[in-house]
């Protein structure tokens, strides 16, 4: 159940995170108040994420997989297209996420 309330954070971080840039510093009341929801639910499930994954390896994949979900929105969104540096970064991050994952002794499945 953990990794399905880290998925929820996951998204709720992206939709968060996606509405501060459409909330235009706080000057747009609707994406203001999903910057507060998405955050709060996304911490919300991160702290339930926490009772059975290790901290380092819940924020680990929090994050991991937010920076791709994250680029993507930018682009459909936003048209923030990432060049070829942007998008090798962001795969080796997404490839350390699953390294840590697969192969680390401190990973609970």
């Amino acid at each position: 159940m953990s990794y399905v309330y880290l998925a929820i954070a996951v998204v709720a971080e992206v939709i968060g995170t996606s509405a501060l840039k459409a909330s235009e510093e706080f000057t747009r009341l609707v994406p203001s108040i999903v910057v507060v929801a998405g955050y709060a639910i996304a911490f919300f499930f991160l702290s339930l994420t926490l009772r059975t994954l290790p901290v380092g390896i819940a924020n680990d994949i929090w994050a991991g997989a937010g920076i791709p979900l994250l680029v993507a929105a930018g682009a459909v969104l936003f048209r923030q297209v990432p060049d070829l540096a942007a998008i090798v970064g962001v795969s080796l991050i997404v490839a350390g996420v699953v390294i840590v994952n697969t192969l680390s002794q401190t990973t609970v499945h």
